[in-house]
């Protein structure tokens, strides 16, 4: 299948660089981008979903502290437009659950040794307490698998913006 809306088809003819900044953008994990990168043309926005998909998968646990360290705290001031808009939620919380958020944040820090990242598009404040209250219960393994997952959502949403952006 292809699909070569504009935004695709101006993602897949940026100059190697070009589309490696804007990959980075949407995760900061060098090798994320590279590999995204170098898998072009993708012919369809699917095909370039599945392919960062498969990409995050396959990356190393050293990637993923990177694409992890590019995301601010839930409840913190993001740092990206991108960021302010998943986390848009959060603004209007209350003290109590924005105090609760970053109490959980350190205690979450202190037992995995890296942010709490979750997918936090559409999501209150007070439900992204509910899920780190209940992902400090996690193993670490488990643990490192659902913030995978979470980063793939992430990703997704990014590259869905990315790729309008360029329609």
């Amino acid at each position: 299948m292809t699909d070569r809306r504009p935004g695709i088809a101006a993602f897949d003819a940026l100059s190697g660089d070009a589309a490696y900044r804007a990959v980075l953008g949407c995760c900061s994990s060098p090798g994320f981008a590279r590999s995204l990168v170098a898998g072009r043309p993708y012919r369809s926005v699917e095909a370039l979903l599945d392919a960062a998909d498969e990409v995050l998968a396959g990356l190393p646990e050293s990637e993923l502290d990177l694409a992890l360290a590019g995301h601010p705290r839930i409840g913190e001031r993001p740092h990206s437009e991108a960021s302010a808009r998943e986390q848009a939620g959060v603004a209007g919380a209350a003290d109590a659950v924005r105090a609760a958020l970053a109490e959980g944040n350190r205690a979450y820090e202190e037992r995995f040794g890296h942010i709490y990242l979750v997918c936090a598009s559409g999501r209150s404040g007070e439900e992204l307490l509910a899920l780190l209250t209940a992902r400090l219960r996690n193993d670490p393994e488990t643990e490192r698998r659902v913030v995978r997952t979470e980063l793939g959502k992430i990703n997704r949403i990014r590259l869905r913006t990315l790729l309008a952006e360029r329609s």
